[in-house]
């Protein structure tokens, strides 16, 4: 059962619940006219379950992370109020002569100091509390056990399956519901290579949602439509305190600045490439005749191309060769190597 079906399930339960307490409060309070008692304690228990259910909805884009922080605010807030309240102003004399006003300025000094505690807790940072509380420094989280945030872009790619199944990647991988939008509407577009790469990107998505060894939701929080699709991401990443898995440098670019660690897919692939020197030793297989006569070509791993002089009669077949040399061209490094019989 996923999550969202299991929500749904504690929420019947919990209108249940509450329908039957407030049957049975009612019929204790008036069991003469238990009727009229039953229907009426039904009533109060679903609209109280049903208010409750709704704010549940309305806060789900709220973490633990920032109700806890709002709960420390609060209390600061409730405490600074307290401590101005005790200074005895509304105790002097003449406050005393209007006695309505001293307690609504008492209630008024609670709730402002309660409302800002909590403002400015919600926007500060868990690091920031060390300022509060000077010999208490928070955990920092494990980089590895940050929620993961994937963009349009890394889930077409495809590759991001592989990486976590590979047990490269850890953490919970999340989908905001902006992303699974754009997904969607690149799947039913009219324009026959957009389609492509949205139903490529849905069926990498399914994928990674259908294999147990990965944790993927789907983070319903909503945004300003005329925010970008990379703005909307930089702030759900500084919101749920997150990192960004992408393959685009300028969405990297902006989020570092922002100060949100990014995983670049493409700076992966770049940093796993080996390093091939001259002299080193290599098996090859030589899949086609290169430019010149005498030549062959074949490929590592990571697409980089290999020119096997007089190889060309030994196409099809894996050879040990030795690396010569290699140049730098428009298209990429390309390696000259010889063959090695020795």
């Amino acid at each position: 059962m996923n999550t969202g079906a299991l929500l749904n399930v504690i929420r019947m339960f919990f209108l249940l619940i509450s329908s039957f307490i407030g049957v049975s409060v009612a019929l204790g309070e008036a069991p003469e006219n238990w009727w009229f008692a039953g229907w009426f304690g039904a009533i109060l228990g679903l609209g109280f379950a049903s208010m409750m259910i709704v704010l549940d909805i309305m806060l789900r884009g709220i973490s633990i992370r920032s109700f806890s922080h709002g709960t420390f605010g609060l209390l600061i807030g409730l405490l600074c109020a307290w401590l101005v309240t005790r200074i005895g102003f509304f105790d002097a004399g003449w406050v005393q002569q209007f006695a309505v006003a001293g307690n609504i300025f008492n209630l008024a000094i609670f709730l402002g100091f309660g409302f800002i505690g909590v403002m400015l807790a919600l926007r500060s940072k868990r690091e920031e509390f060390s300022l509060l509380i000077p010999y208490v420094r928070f955990r920092q989280d494990e980089l590895q056990d940050l929620p993961t945030l994937l963009d349009t872009n890394v889930i077409i790619d495809g590759r991001v399956h592989g990486i976590c199944s590979a047990g490269f990647l850890g953490g919970s991988l999340v989908v905001p519901r902006f992303v699974l939008d754009e997904l969607q509407k690149m799947a039913d577009s009219s324009d026959e290579m957009k389609r492509s790469r949205g139903k490529r990107g849905l069926d990498s998505l399914n994928r990674m949602q259908t294999d147990e060894e990965i944790e993927v939701s789907i983070h319903e929080e909503k945004f300003d439509p005329n925010l970008s699709s990379d703005a909307k991401m930089v702030e759900l990443a500084d919101s749920l305190v997150a990192r960004i898995l992408t393959n685009d440098g300028n969405l990297g670019k902006v989020a570092r600045l922002k100060g949100i660690s990014v995983l670049n897919l493409n700076e992966l692939a770049m940093a796993l490439r080996p390093i091939v020197s001259p002299g080193d030793e290599l098996e090859l297989e030589l899949v086609k005749g290169g430019k010149d006569e005498h030549q062959a070509v074949g490929y590592l791993p990571d697409g980089t191309m290999i020119v096997v002089n007089q190889g060309k009669p030994h196409l099809g077949t894996r050879q040990p060769v030795v690396v010569a040399g290699s140049v730098q061209t428009s298209a990429g490094r390309l390696i000259f190597a010889e063959l090695n019989h020795s």
